[in-house]
């Protein structure tokens, strides 16, 4: 099984917590109360979307440096 690391780009929100957006996968974004909640539920987001895709026999969208090793 191949490991596929994708971007995180953290937002640290004014109020309190910190959004998690994958910009390889559109629309996966999520939010945690600290560091450690966001980056547990960034996984599960990107978990989750990859086994959408493969549940609609969609592509699996490869993070941007791992498309010149196909």
């Amino acid at each position: 099984m191949k490991i596929l690391s994708y971007r995180v780009i953290l937002k640290k929100e004014q109020d309190r917590g910190y959004t998690a957006i994958v910009p390889s996968l559109p629309g996966c974004i999520t939010y945690g109360e600290n560091l450690e909640q966001t980056m547990i539920m960034v996984k599960e987001a990107i978990e989750l979307y990859i086994e959408s895709l493969k549940a609609h026999d969609e592509p699996i969208i490869l993070p941007m440096h791992c498309k010149d090793e196909l």
